[in-house]
């Protein structure tokens, strides 16, 4: 009970009083100490409100509301660890709370645990973010940075092109599409100043060609290859580019690439499929080859194996390299349609209805496709 001149912050700030020779403490109820809380935020008096509610908190350890409100006054002081440690508890109370997860996620990006940040975000993004247009703005710039820093560039270039789309700040999206298109596993706040107008000439490329502006596209990735010739994925890009308009320079860019990168599967698989258009056979079953040497858990290089043989006859070869990428990447439909056309070609009836099923489920609407 409040000593009857005092008030709710004076018994907050003196839990202690004299009376008659003893001590007695004063405890304020949990109701009063959540009230003044939430009058002391809605005042922007945060650090008297994290006070408050860490008070609050120790009578009811697992309040939701509390747990949230004091997560997030941390977070805003950039107090990131702490906002963490709360997140974590009000996530026991509510696993599916998807805001949690998103101001988890953010939280962890600030303390660099990057495996963690990624995971919670996507989390929260399943869960979705309700009408937080802001938060979800916040989540999907760090899940698109964060996919490029864990090499799944593909996966950021879509990812970022789909916030161009949406409308978000174009201007700050250029860096984190520049690394993606460079193939650089490296988060926006990492790039070397010597390295930052390379970067962002490769996003304004990549918007560029977005946005059907192909001459100002090649311009840029020109203007790029010429001033960085010899920086890993530089002619990469530019050939990538050229290959749709121009296939015998984006060989040429292709191959410089390879000079610079010796151990580029990508640029290899490129390479590769280009001559396979073109029906070179000889020159592009060496390159696929060599990819699945780098790297035999990736599910590309089998593909790409697997479609070169099939295209020189070798059916057998062919679909043991195709069922072998579809083990690694059972939800990309090129994989399942080379091997239903393999499967046909051999009769087997059975294999090939299983590979068409497949692909009717992944085609349907709604399954992230």
């Amino acid at each position: 009970m409040l000593p009857v001149n005092g008030t709710l912050a004076q018994a907050l700030h003196n839990p202690t009083t004299e009376q008659k020779g003893k001590t007695a403490r004063v405890i304020p109820k949990f109701d009063e100490l959540s009230a003044a809380a939430a009058r002391a935020r809605d005042e922007n008096r945060d650090d008297e409100a994290i006070r408050l509610y860490q008070q609050a908190l120790a009578v009811r350890p697992a309040w939701p509301e509390g747990l949230w409100y004091l997560s997030t006054l941390y977070y805003e002081r950039e107090r990131y660890a702490d906002a963490r440690d709360v997140l974590r508890r009000f996530l026991t109370t509510d696993s599916t709370a998807g805001p949690g997860w998103a101001l988890l996620g953010m939280s962890e990006f600030q303390t660099h645990e990057y495996p963690r940040s990624l995971d919670h975000l996507e989390r929260a993004m399943s869960l979705g973010l309700g009408d937080r247009k802001e938060m979800a703005q916040s989540v999907f710039y760090f899940v698109g940075a964060l996919r490029t820093r864990f090499e799944r560039y593909d996966d950021s270039m879509t990812f970022l092109m789909s916030m161009v789309k949406s409308g978000s700040p174009i201007d700050l999206l250029v860096e984190p599409i520049g690394l993606s298109a460079l193939r650089m596993p490296l988060l926006p706040a990492e790039i070397p100043a010597d390295r930052r107008e390379m970067i962002r000439m490769a996003g304004q490329g990549a918007l560029a060609l977005e946005a059907q502006n192909r001459t100002e596209a090649e311009r840029l990735f020109s203007e790029m290859a010429k001033s960085f010739p010899n920086e890993i994925g530089v002619h990469f890009l530019y050939g990538a580019f050229l290959l749709d308009v121009r296939p015998g320079d984006g060989i040429a860019e292709m191959k410089r690439e390879l000079q610079i990168s010796p151990f580029n599967t990508t640029a290899r698989l490129r390479l590769a499929e280009q001559y396979l258009k073109d029906q070179k056979m000889d020159q592009a079953l060496p390159l696929a080859e060599e990819a699945v040497k780098l790297e035999p858990d990736h599910p590309p290089a089998h593909m790409m194996l697997g479609e070169i043989l099939v295209a020189k006859e070798d059916l057998a070869g062919g679909i043991r390299e195709l069922e072998l990428a579809e083990k690694g990447a059972p939800q990309m439909v090129r994989i399942r349609w080379d091997l239903l056309r393999a499967y046909t070609t051999v009769g087997r009836k059975d294999d090939a209805q299983r590979e068409k099923e497949e692909i009717e489920k992944l085609n349907r609407p709604g399954n992230g496709q």
